[in-house]
């Protein structure tokens, strides 16, 4: 990453710090949009910044997003990366859903979006639905982590448009990023707590059984890290949508571990609403499902291992061609 993107990302960081404090997450949770974070990130350049005259790599573009993971960003930043990126434009908030019928579902902020995209895999297309912000026609809905999920209905005569990316590996990658993003930050919160919880006079870090789920936990997380890091290195190679497949089912596998350890090692504490810790558990288990969770992406895997044949396994896993 060259120097001008590390001074992206730390000027991003200083929004995130400062914009996505813990009310702000709660309020997002009651279905109010975070205007005051979206204007600075957009009077900022971010949303562009995976467009290919962005002036950024594209890998850059997930490292935004990992970052965003970290702190539960509660915008469709990863969504509208993308859509802007399709486009070809950016106008306003954008955000993408999967088609089901006669609806685009599983919108985030589509309740806000001016634009949506509803992407139909199977048929290697998406179809573009403009949006008037707050209208009444929006179904909403919300994921496990109280993320806004919402659904349109997708008008008559509406133009559909062939993918010209591999978009819902795209996606996949979106969330494996923001799912290692978020992983960093449980491990951060767990190692402060069990230095600062002290029981029978001394820190509950001390004690081996505490030791042993952290040593755990920074395993799964180191592991979340670099299959995420091994996907994005792969970006627009011959082996990307593989490499997506194997970061998706194991930064899957890790948030699971991770958020179990993480709420052992606060206890009942971690438990309360007024903690912040649930914010990024319900957004590990909640991402680990959106656009494919491990079994999906484990039968790609695997079907892709099964066709190429006994000979060619090896070479698979040993090298990077």
């Amino acid at each position: 990453m060259a120097d001008h993107d590390h001074m992206l990302l730390d000027a991003a960081e200083r929004i995130f710090a400062d914009l996505c404090d813990k009310a702000a997450l709660d309020a997002a949770e009651r279905g109010e949009f975070p205007l005051p974070l979206w204007t600075t990130l957009a009077e900022n350049g971010f949303p562009t910044l995976a467009m290919p005259d962005s002036g950024a790599e594209l890998g850059d573009a997930f490292a935004l997003i990992r970052l965003a993971g970290r702190y539960a960003v509660p915008v469709p930043l990863a969504e509208t990366l993308l859509a802007n990126r399709w486009l070809g434009s950016a106008d306003g908030v954008s955000s993408i859903g999967r088609v089901a019928g006669q609806q685009v579902v599983d919108v985030p902020w589509g309740r806000q979006a001016e634009t949506v995209l509803g992407l139909d895999a199977d048929a290697g297309a998406f179809v573009r639905v403009s949006c008037d912000p707050g209208a009444a026609d929006v179904e909403r809905g919300y994921n496990l982590a109280g993320e806004p999920r919402d659904a349109l209905t997708i008008p008559s005569g509406t133009e559909w448009i062939a993918l010209s990316e591999p978009a819902l590996a795209f996606l996949a990658l979106a969330r494996a990023c923001a799912m290692a993003g978020a992983l960093e930050r449980l491990l951060a919160l767990s190692l402060q707590y069990a230095n600062e919880r002290e029981q029978f006079g001394r820190p509950i870090a001390r004690f081996q059984a505490i030791q042993h789920n952290l040593a755990v936990m920074a395993g799964e997380v180191a592991a979340a890290q670099r299959a995420a890091d091994a996907a994005v290195e792969a970006l627009q190679g011959e082996r990307f949508e593989l490499e997506v497949a194997a970061a998706k089912a194991r930064v899957g596998e890790a948030a699971g571990v991770a958020a179990e350890i993480a709420h052992q090692v606060h206890g009942a504490m971690g438990y309360t609403y007024e903690h912040q810790l649930h914010h990024f558990t319900r957004r590990a288990w909640a991402w680990r499902d959106e656009y494919g969770g491990e079994t999906y992406w484990q039968q790609r895997l695997g079907a892709h291992v099964a066709a190429s044949g006994a000979d060619a396994l090896w070479p698979f896993l040993a090298t990077r061609g």
